[in-house]
């Protein structure tokens, strides 16, 4: 029996498809309502302003609920099998969303505040959830005391900068690269860095 899509998830599904084609400043709500098959005025029933269905699509779509997800199973597993499974888990949300990051990075200097301040703390929450995690291993006595907010941004930000140079700039000598292998060469640099 095929699942019956709520307007919601329409909405959000047109969002993000939208977002990721236009932009946030280049897709408007007018036509996010009409390519999802509604009127306007119903989107608006959903999200009072585009902001809120900007906010929305992220919380949906972002690396975040990925990661709430996997932090409970993860919890008891050696630690470098688990930072595999976040490193493959980031990669893989990254790739299927490139042109949404592309874009927002074109266009993010050009974002009202309050579009900035969604952005920024989804960023914040995404990191203090690693470094929650991070924390619990560091009272189970694997890891050694650190910042976790900072060890959380340096985790994130070693397999973005990668990234960043394989898809967002094409540059040819990472295109060929094995992830596989670049995984496991950051994590064992993160743990020897990390680890008790």
């Amino acid at each position: 029996m095929a699942k019956v899509i709520s307007t919601k998830e329409k909405i959000l599904k047109t969002a993000i498809k939208l977002f990721s084609k236009k932009g946030y400043l280049g897709a408007t709500t007018k036509e996010i309502a009409k390519e999802a098959g509604i009127a306007e005025v119903t989107l608006f029933r959903y999200f009072p302003s585009k902001e809120n269905l900007f906010e929305e699509t992220l919380s949906v779509y972002s690396f975040l609920p990925v990661l709430k997800g996997l932090l409970p199973d993860l919890a008891n597993m050696p630690f470098d099998k688990a930072l595999k499974i976040i490193a493959h888990e980031f990669l893989n949300t990254l790739e299927s969303k490139k042109y949404l990051i592309r874009i927002m990075h074109s266009e993010v200097s050009n974002y009202p505040d309050k579009v900035h301040k969604i952005y920024h703390n989804f960023i914040e929450e995404m990191i203090k959830t690693l470094a929650s995690f991070f924390e619990e291993q560091q009272k189970k006595g694997i890891l050694r005391e650190f910042n976790t907010n900072s060890g959380a941004m340096a985790f994130l930000g070693m397999f973005f900068s990668f990234f960043n140079a394989r898809e967002l700039h094409m540059m040819k000598n990472f295109k060929n690269l094995d992830v596989k292998k670049i995984v496991e060469d950051f994590i064992d640099i993160f743990i020897r860095g990390s680890i008790k």
